[in-house]
């Protein structure tokens, strides 16, 4: 992992960034946090009804969040290295995209008081692919029983949220991948040139796509 204590691997739905966050943990043998969906008891709900149960889910995923943050600021998980697979600043972005306006106030109320403060990632990587890919990808998910079917226009809105946002961050180095047509997860090929891009990565924005 070299000088990388604290990596983050994100990405949209369908993106794939819970398997390549399990396997560069393991690759370096550190610890691995992972978003923990379904412990959320009002996901699924939402995914059925978004209007009535998108606050509650947003505020359930913000308390796991702070918990946390609270153990690495406190030392308890950031004292070995580790990789995670979701980003603390992305919260707000599924609360612009799941509540109301009256609901979206709240939670911006409430998110500072909860979430006071979180660790800086050495490097974020943010996985993309294009709605052709994503598409195919939720349509075998759904077919094998790995995933419930998501409500009509919902992963559009998220992946195009996703790219606003990472177009303006600015809060760690990142190593943006395009991810049509590698597979990070049982290709060794392919995981070895995203360790290399790794590796040699330098200033705060890269980029990396095997098509090019």
């Amino acid at each position: 992992m070299t000088q990388l204590r604290y990596v983050v691997v994100e990405g949209p739905i369908a993106s794939g960034k819970a398997a390549l966050a399990r396997r560069l943990a393991d690759h370096w043998a550190v610890r691995l946090l992972a978003e923990a969906a379904e412990q959320n008891p009002f996901l699924e709900r939402f995914y059925r009804n978004p209007p009535y149960h998108g606050l509650a889910t947003q505020l359930s995923f913000l308390l796991q969040r702070a918990d946390a943050a609270r153990a690495m600021l406190e030392g308890e998980l950031l004292a070995t290295p580790l990789v995670s697979d979701f980003l603390f600043e992305k919260d707000a972005l599924f609360a612009e995209l799941a509540l109301e306006d009256d609901e979206l106030a709240l939670y911006r109320r409430i998110a500072p008081a909860v979430l006071r403060a979180h660790p800086v990632p050495d490097l974020v990587i943010y996985l993309q692919a294009s709605p052709e890919t994503v598409q195919q990808r939720l349509e075998r998910a759904v077919a094998s029983g790995a995933m419930s079917p998501l409500p009509t226009g919902y992963v559009q809105r998220v992946h195009a949220a996703y790219s606003t946002f990472f177009h303006a961050y600015a809060g760690a180095p990142l190593l943006i991948v395009n991810t049509d047509h590698l597979d990070l997860v049982e290709g060794d090929d392919d995981f070895g040139l995203l360790l290399r891009c790794i590796s040699e990565m330098r200033g705060q924005r890269s980029y990396f796509n095997k098509g090019i």
